[in-house]
């Protein structure tokens, strides 16, 4: 069986799968020549059309099965398909425990069981000055929920929210689907992709309701500082608005830069931070995150965010509760080591691709990553002849190679192209053969 059977590949369609669609397009009308009264409704269409699921699912339709070549999947953020990325025997105990225990077959609260709400604030309790009670973490269907959760529960007519130039694009769906207004800001790639922070106060006004962050950040590979970190929340203060803080990949890191929670923060500026085992344990099938509340001052509590929060997740769907079970499990008997192992992985790999890149003049990776399992570059369009932006690009290289990376459009800003990292390293070494050869096929020729 092939390691990528979970990923989004194509299946190049036969002369059978196209005599089908033509019969049902013809049945638009029933049995009594009248048009049938229900279709489709649209509203998600928009906020579709700039997932990641999408964006790939277009470019593997530009793969070919005339190339000869395996289809090499690098726009992908899921290490887990691959065999030297595999989760803890920890993690993977505490599931089965769950299982044979039996005290996971019933249905969990809303907001999560109160044991894997407990373990969780224990688990962020040991970076932070202000202590969690289990009131304050709720249990989600890993960190995708919470962003749509918190996005959901913050919409209101003529709200804004302010978004990373760079950043999963997740964020983007929930505010088009929530009719939020995006309104992005700088990130600075010659100061180690700190926050614009006079460009978050030129953009921010009355109705702008949060600025969202990753730390470490997604898909830049930084880690910010605690100094960085508090002039966020101070500027934050000023606009009166939330920091809602994606800190998924916090067991991600592989540099000099230490993880700083920005719940540390949180006397200065209500914070909301959003977490899984997804990126850290290599599951992101597991589908278990939570949604923790900063909020020494209490502002959340009388401003009806967490009732809200409440009722929205009463009426969501559950994460497994067999994961809700392990949950504790998992975060409390995980051994260093099994980091350790993992991120020296995703470092080797970012060493190979970092330095192989500089023989590709056109994609400039303006700083070596120190997390995450990407490699962000800059396109330098005046060196192609014949590509006219980063989805031009990818799809071209998809057609040519069968080889696929994601453009910067789907992660919020055009003309740059991430790399993931997060595969077996005879893949980076095939992938950047054919990326090599493609860039040479589309290269100026006065600049070969």
């Amino acid at each position: 069986m092939s390691q990528h059977t979970n990923l989004l590949l194509p299946l190049f369609e036969t002369d059978q799968d196209k005599e089908v669609e033509r019969k049902t397009e013809k049945l638009t009308l029933n049995g009594g020549g009248s048009v049938w009264r229900f279709k489709g409704n649209g509203a998600a269409k928009e906020a579709a059309s700039v997932s990641i699921k999408s964006v790939l699912s277009r470019l593997f339709e530009n793969c070919s099965k005339d190339v000869k070549k395996t289809i090499l999947p690098l726009g992908h953020g899921d290490p887990s398909v691959y065999p030297c990325f595999k989760t803890s025997v920890d993690a993977e105990e505490a599931v089965s425990e769950s299982l044979r225990s039996g005290a996971a077959n019933s249905y969990a609260p809303g907001v999560g069981i109160l044991p894997a709400r407990r373990a969780v604030a224990n688990y962020l309790n040991r970076d932070l000055p202000h202590e969690l009670k289990s009131d304050d973490i709720f249990i989600t269907v890993g960190c995708c929920q919470g962003i749509e959760t918190i996005i959901h529960v913050l919409s209101c007519p003529k709200s804004n929210i302010l978004l990373p130039s760079l950043i999963y694009p997740l964020y983007y769906s929930h505010a088009i689907y929530s009719q939020v207004e995006i309104r992005k800001y700088d990130l600075l790639p010659d100061q180690d992709w700190e926050i614009d922070l006079q460009g978050i106060e030129a953009i921010a006004d009355d109705n702008t309701i949060a600025m969202v962050i990753a730390n470490p950040h997604n898909p830049c590979g930084n880690v910010y500082t605690y100094q960085h970190l508090k002039k966020v929340a101070e500027m934050a203060k000023k606009l009166g608005i939330m920091v809602i803080s994606d800190e998924v990949y916090k067991h991600t890191i592989y540099g000099e830069n230490p993880f700083v929670p920005m719940g540390i923060f949180a006397s200065i500026v209500p914070v909301v931070t959003l977490g899984s085992v997804s990126k850290g344990w290599l599951v992101p099938g597991w589908r278990i995150g939570w949604m923790a509340m900063h909020d020494p001052n209490n502002v959340f509590k009388t401003t009806g965010v967490v009732e809200s929060i409440k009722d929205l997740l009463n009426i969501s769907p559950d994460p497994s509760t067999i994961l809700q079970v392990a949950l504790p499990n998992i975060l409390e008997k995980t051994k260093k080591d099994f980091f350790d192992k993992k991120n020296l992985t995703l470092r080797q790999n970012v060493d190979m691709m970092f330095d192989a890149l500089k023989e590709v003049p056109c994609l400039v990776c303006p700083k070596k990553p120190e997390s995450c399992a990407y490699l962000v570059t800059k396109m330098d369009l005046s060196l192609l002849e014949d590509i006219t932006d980063d989805v031009d690009f990818c799809m071209k290289l998809a057609r040519e190679e069968n080889l696929v990376l994601l453009p910067g459009e789907a992660l919020g800003k055009k003309n740059w192209v991430r790399i993931s990292i997060g595969v077996e390293r005879s893949m980076l070494e095939d992938a950047f053969a054919r990326l090599k050869s493609f860039v040479g096929r589309h290269v100026k020729s006065e600049t070969t």
